[in-house]
């Protein structure tokens, strides 16, 4: 199989101005380390302290359904926007050394099933979200990266993204974050391996394929470390303030689970005996819209509860790669055919895994 074709340069340029060469000094280090350490210190007060705001402060019954569903909300709540303030910090610095540019550049000129992997790879450190879905997809088949190979990235970036590993890691601990990163992957190399065996480059709008032969020169822009830690501040202000009202929402959903919700319902609905739980779960999550930090504490409101491990992750991977505002916008540059193959592939991929793990756990 022929290598991929690698970028060069024509009439299309995109330019950044170049950063100065701000260094980080001492003071800054050391706040940076007070605020880790009282982050540590308020963190761990969390769960005393949703105990004593709803059966002390608030009154209620502890073992009651209100009182419960109100202490895992005031628990959830701070716990998971800490956490996800602290992770989005952490990654948007990471990110400054991913751009979207550079990583069309490390997928130009790989072999195909070698580029699934990367693809997938990179599809977890590399900004992404839906509404970026489109500009990504036309930089790609601008880079001349096949098809198959895009999916993979487009298939990973919103499901196995680093938010939603640390956040499952934080809330239900390392075996459920591996399951899923694993599973994740494989459904993104996979699926796009898939896709691009069928050859379906066709299936791409015409405006867009014309664009292969169009090319870009980009300038990227050079950061300090200081620049990087301001990456970090902007991305913590950008997606919190995109995501807080999700996020809350999510938890709300999953306190009126863990407070209202038996748990031997949850078993008969979700359980792993019930062999259409996973269909029904896929089903039930394509047309809701979340991130993965929204959805994250419903899965751990409905673990908590006795569903399935491979009934809950089906939904949740649902809910983020296969979400029905993603595809409409990728209508804008997919005809109904392949984004009808995208769903089948994906969706399939998405049920063996939840039957899998149902079966192994």
């Amino acid at each position: 199989m022929k290598p991929l074709p690698n970028l060069s340069v024509n009439t299309c340029c995109s330019r950044t101005p170049q950063t100065g060469n701000r260094k980080v000094t001492p003071g800054q280090v050391a706040l940076a380390l007070l605020g880790l350490i009282l982050w540590y210190l308020i963190y761990r007060q969390l769960l005393p302290f949703s105990h004593f705001a709803s059966y002390t402060l608030f009154g209620l019954s502890e073992g009651s359904h209100l009182g419960d569903a109100v202490q895992f909300f005031i628990y959830d709540a701070p716990k998971v926007m800490m956490l996800l303030t602290l992770i989005v910090f952490i990654i948007g610095m990471i990110r400054s050394f991913f751009t979207q540019e550079r990583t069309r550049r490390y997928l130009a000129g790989k072999r195909e099933s070698a580029g699934n992997v990367m693809a997938a790879l990179l599809g977890i450190v590399t900004p992404f979200c839906s509404c970026s879905a489109v500009p990504l997809f036309l930089g790609f088949v601008q880079a001349g990266i096949p098809l198959g190979v895009t999916f993979s990235f487009l298939i990973a970036a919103p499901m196995v993204n680093e938010i939603a590993l640390i956040l499952l890691y934080g809330l239900l601990g390392w075996k459920v974050a591996v399951i899923y990163l694993t599973s994740g992957l494989l459904i993104a190399i996979i699926s796009g391996w898939i896709i691009g065996r069928l050859e379906l480059e066709h299936w791409i709008e015409e405006w867009v394929q014309e664009m292969r032969t169009a090319e870009a020169l980009i300038i990227e822009e050079k950061l300090s470390w200081s620049d990087r830690i301001t990456r970090g501040k902007d991305a913590v202000r950008e997606v919190i303030g995109k995501v807080w009202l999700y996020v809350l929402a999510g938890i709300a959903v999953g306190a009126f689970i863990h407070g209202y919700i038996p748990e031997d319902f949850m078993a008969k609905v979700m359980g792993k005996d019930t062999w259409w739980s996973v269909p029904a779960a896929v089903l039930v999550g394509i047309p809701m819209y979340s991130n993965a930090a929204g959805i994250v504490p419903v899965v751990e409101a409905l673990l908590g509860k006795g569903a399935a491990l491979g009934t809950v992750l089906a939904f949740m991977m649902s809910v983020i790669a296969l979400s029905l505002p993603e595809m409409v916008i990728l209508r804008k540059v997919l005809k109904p055919r392949l984004i009808a193959v995208f769903i089948t592939v994906v969706g399939s991929g998405i049920l063996f895994t939840g039957y899998l793990f149902n079966i192994l756990f």
